[in-house]
């Protein structure tokens, strides 16, 4: 590259600058979030949350390890769920996308609508609840955690049918078709390892819809035993409140330190996916811009 102008060197700099200011933007509500769950919860009741706590105390996060054992159970069935519906969402994206991309199939515009009516009109909660829990039945057992976000992916069939139809060459497929390829080999060996990007980015946005689903947990859980990490840690950030509010019972407010609950929860949640993200990001980003741009 050659010298930059001094207009180019001030966009530059301003440029930098703004994305400097976005991403403390960003970042200060995280920062906020640990902090904060490191209060001592009469300081938030008296001054209120704060960047810069004065005092720490790991008051909230004791009170969350008194249910230590059903928070790993919770974690485990929430890491069993989200793996599992993530492999069975990308394969069913995957080869409903893959169909898609095909114009010459019989058929497949009809199946594109089908897809695509979903995304804008559905049935409502009544409807779907009468479905789950009279015809499939899935009330308290792990498929009401698995089964229902299954149903739920209109949006990234699109995403991989539009990066498969104008990002992988129409060629690689022809080429492979006069070799004698069927639709399965050319799916499993072109398409599959072609699409890596767009396949990231789906399995990420899939995780991520899995691991903080909470709702179906409420809707078809009543067993314990099965609770999401969302849905008992929701439970135990409603019960710090429940206590705190009740003064029937005995209890000091400042001794149930709810307003540091409600951080710790929000902390304990978001780490696992807070941590395997930058893994991810550089297929997040190229398959999320050739995946929705293109169409």
């Amino acid at each position: 590259m050659g010298v930059k102008s001094t207009q180019d060197k001030i966009f530059i700099v301003a440029g930098h600058i703004v994305m400097i200011l976005l991403s403390v933007c960003a970042l200060a509500p995280f920062w906020l979030m640990v902090t904060s769950s490191l209060m001592d919860n009469a300081t938030i009741l008296t001054e209120g949350y704060s960047f810069f706590p004065k005092t720490i105390s790991t008051d909230a996060y004791a009170y969350i390890m008194k249910e230590w054992q059903q928070i790993a159970r919770a974690y485990g069935v929430t890491v069993l769920v989200t793996v599992a519906g993530t492999i069975l969402s990308l394969i069913m994206v995957s080869m409903t996308a893959y169909i898609l991309s095909q114009e010459d199939i019989p058929g497949v515009k009809i199946i594109f609508i089908l897809v695509l009516i979903p995304m804008l009109f559905n049935g409502g909660i009544v409807s779907s609840y009468i479905i789950y829990t009279n015809v499939v039945d899935v009330r308290d057992t792990l498929f009401a955690l698995l089964v229902p976000n299954l149903m739920l992916n209109g949006f990234n069939v699109i995403l991989v049918r539009n990066y498969m139809k104008h990002s992988v060459p129409m060629e690689l497929q022809e080429a492979a078709q006069i070799d004698g390829a069927g639709l399965l080999y050319t799916f499993l060996r072109i398409m599959m390892p072609l699409s890596k990007p767009i396949m990231a980015t789906v399995g990420l946005l899939t995780a991520i819809a899995y691991w903080n689903d909470w709702t179906n947990g409420l809707y078809f859980v009543n067993d314990s035993r099965l609770y999401s990490i969302q849905l008992l840690l929701n439970q135990i950030n409603n019960s710090a409140t429940f206590l705190a509010s009740h003064s029937e019972l005995n209890i000091a407010k400042a001794d149930i330190p709810t307003g540091a609950v409600r951080m710790a929860v929000a902390v304990i949640a978001i780490l696992p996916i807070a941590i395997a993200y930058p893994f991810f990001q550089k297929y997040f980003e190229s398959g999320i811009t050739m995946g929705a741009v293109k169409g």
